[in-house]
């Protein structure tokens, strides 16, 4: 391949504000790549001793493998590779061209000679160093931000907004046990919508749900902050109440069913639903 044109090296970002005359004699024997599209430039795991610098064409960057969704895109004028010649390091990731490219491969030697010839150099690397850090921990943060929705979404009852039935099931024996264990009351509410069936066959299922919407944010209402409140099946829920003893969980039980039975307002649903009667049942 051709030698790279001076405007291709001033296009470049690690050689900013670098005097192009005073690296030339260093870039001159450094050879150029051109890879086809889909062409693998590096692979997770390969040991790696050069940066590459792009001069032309785009690259993707691989973290599972060169078939996957990118982490990241690099256009002409950035570089890759530099992580691995500054730690000695293999790949850490499968970097692959999307198109047609052209790059200038600079060995580690010759790495460490524009480092030390050109401050310059130095503080542009830096810089792309710092960007491509700031970069990777905003993508870290989103992932834990979605990790956390994701588990909550898989022990959250998104009709009701209370615990699912799999977190009952993950979590009961561990809370029963602990109470156990520190010989302290624990108590159990069952609650089931009276004749639902007959509801969602009168009303129909929408209305069905806004029941049990509803529902969901009444028990939650009527309870202590300490207290949980999980959808068991399709119209029963289940309320634990720590530290409660069958005498006084036989009152919150009262105090629910009244609160259910109250007649919705406009605050709670968006449309009228009948009026609401469950049964309920307490075990300590």
């Amino acid at each position: 391949p051709p030698p790279p044109r001076a405007d291709e090296l001033a296009g470049l970002h690690v050689l900013r504000r670098v005097s192009l005359e005073s690296v030339a004699g260093l870039l001159e024997p450094c050879p150029v790549r051109e890879l086809s599209p889909g062409e693998t430039l590096l692979a997770a795991g390969q040991p790696n001793n050069t940066m590459f610098m792009l001069l032309s064409g785009r690259l993707s960057v691989h973290l599972e493998s060169p078939g996957g969704a990118p982490v990241a895109v690099l256009d002409a004028g950035q570089t890759v590779g530099e992580i691995s010649v500054l730690d000695d390091s293999p790949a850490s990731a499968w970097v692959v061209a999307e198109e047609r490219s052209r790059l200038v491969a600079v060995d580690e030697q010759t790495f460490w000679r524009l480092v030390a010839a050109s401050h310059e150099f130095a503080a542009n690397l830096l810089f792309s160093l710092a960007q491509r850090m700031r970069a990777n921990n905003t993508r870290f943060a989103a992932s834990v931000r979605e990790r956390v929705r994701l588990e909550r979404d898989a022990t959250v009852d998104a009709l009701t907004g209370v615990h699912n039935r799999r977190w009952l099931e993950d979590n009961l024996v561990r809370i029963v046990q602990r109470h156990r264990a520190a010989s302290l009351p624990l108590s159990v509410v069952m609650v089931d919508v009276d004749h639902f069936k007959k509801l969602n066959d009168t009303y129909g299922h929408r209305t069905g749900d806004r029941v049990l919407s509803l529902v969901g944010k009444r028990l939650v209402a009527c309870v202590r902050p300490t207290d949980l409140t999980a959808r068991y099946g399709g119209e029963e829920f289940v309320v634990i109440l720590p530290s409660s003893d069958l005498a006084s969980s036989g009152r919150v039980a009262e105090r629910l069913r009244v609160g259910l039975a109250r007649p919705p307002s406009k605050d709670d649903t968006s449309a009228p639903v009948p009026n609401i009667t469950v049964s309920l049942g307490v075990a300590e």
